[in-house]
């Protein structure tokens, strides 16, 4: 058999190309990130990625938000992907402990991690080891009018006792002191959990959330005496208002404060207010000297303990930690960067927010509906509510989620 000079040189390259097209390792992903923006950022993210690896395809699994939270408590066990997205502290917990996520530590380790990922470091970690790599998160934080805060003749607080004193003036200007809407519970939960870390700290915030401290602690009831000064100058109707209704209050001028997260500048703007007219604030300090914790829902990737490709997996999660692929990831999300070297364009409201993460000494804690369980969430969510309309009732409250909890505990 002959073979020409033309078959001969493309049985060769043949021969070569089909190691080297064998040799590319696949790496797959399960995300929820189905929204147009996140999707569009995590094109973006895995494209550079296998660009700067070109030995590696990416294969991803897109899920929708809801079917997600079921879908990986059984991909987990039946059918691992090699990356999975999910959510930092108490939230990450349970798969720690069966065993289903992997401990990276090394990754942390190896590329600096504890340095320039620190604002959330505490929150990714659980027996002294991490166990995966945030890499967006926004901040939560008191709203405020500025010309209802003018009008008023009221300086911006620094202290709690100081916006406590402020409340009496905004009443006396026919303003609420502070507004939420309490119709859906959450917002509840947001103005509970500051105050708890403000009068307790991060790490009693965690253990109640995680159902090691009763409800009925003296701890627990100083937070509530925090609350009740504020009660009496919120929002009266709040338990019949969405948040966005609140929010239309703050807009209004009929009231001057609002706890709350970032997303809902796009709702204060849309009202039409301007950087001029509103402003941002942390969370008054409350026990002086207290190391400040901050509240700031954190999402994150981790590598399950049934990866296929874990050296690639931990590959993924180095590059996703890097300054700049979470600078170009969080300028498409709208959010913010952990690792403290990245950067934020020019929205206040962003740049104040990665300052007040990026210095938070005491910890950062995820929302109170993700840190505590989800039937603990619920009961202590209804309680919230009642204490904010009837404060008086306190005591029966704090026995009902002192019941739930103990129930769960065992």
């Amino acid at each position: 058999m002959k073979f020409t000079k033309a078959a001969l040189l493309g049985a060769l390259m043949l021969s070569v190309a089909v190691p080297a097209m064998a040799q590319q390792r696949s790496l797959v992903i399960n995300t929820d990130t189905s929204d147009p923006a996140p999707k569009a950022a995590f094109e973006a993210l895995i494209a550079d990625f296998e660009a700067a690896n070109p030995d590696v395809k990416v294969t991803v699994n897109l899920f929708d938000h809801e079917g997600y939270k079921t879908a990986i408590r059984n991909f987990l066990t039946a059918d691992s992907p090699d990356l999975a997205n999910w959510y930092a502290g108490n939230r990450m917990a349970p798969f720690v402990k069966a065993g289903q996520f992997t401990d990276v530590s090394d990754v942390w380790a190896e590329n600096g991690l504890n340095e320039s990922l620190a604002s959330a470091a505490s929150s990714m970690t659980i027996d002294g080891k991490q166990w995966g790599v945030p890499y967006t998160y926004y901040q939560w934080g008191i709203y405020f009018n500025k010309d209802v805060y003018k009008a008023a003749g009221v300086d911006v607080p620094k202290t709690w006792d100081e916006f406590v004193a402020n409340c009496a003036k905004f009443q006396a200007a026919g303003v609420d002191c502070l507004t939420t809407g309490s119709k859906a519970l959450w917002p509840t939960a947001g103005i509970f959990d500051y105050l708890d870390l403000r009068t307790n700290g991060y790490d009693f915030h965690m253990q109640l959330t995680s159902g090691d401290i009763p409800w009925t602690d003296d701890r627990v009831k100083a937070v509530f005496a925090e609350w009740a000064k504020v009660v009496p100058y919120t929002t009266a109707n709040h338990a019949a208002i969405d948040w966005q209704d609140a929010a239309a209050l703050l807009v209004q001028g009929k009231a001057a404060n609002y706890v709350m997260g970032n997303f809902a500048v796009a709702t204060f703007k849309d009202g039409g207010m301007t950087n001029d007219s509103l402003g941002f604030m942390p969370f008054p300090e409350i026990t002086p000297g207290l190391a400040r914790a901050e509240e700031a829902p954190t999402d994150t990737i981790h590598i399950p303990a049934g990866a296929k490709n874990v050296a690639d997996a931990k590959k993924f999660l180095a590059f996703l930690a890097s300054a700049d692929q979470q600078t170009k990831l969080n300028e498409a999300l709208g959010q913010l960067p952990i690792n403290k070297d990245a950067s934020v364009g020019d929205d206040p409201f962003l740049q104040a927010g990665f300052e007040l993460l990026s210095t938070a000494d005491g910890g950062i804690a995820q929302f109170f509906d993700r840190d505590a369980s989800a039937e603990m969430a619920k009961i202590g969510m209804e309680g919230f509510q009642e204490f904010m309309v009837k404060p008086d009732r306190l005591d029966a409250i704090l026995e009902r989620l002192e019941k739930t909890r103990a129930r769960l505990a065992k």
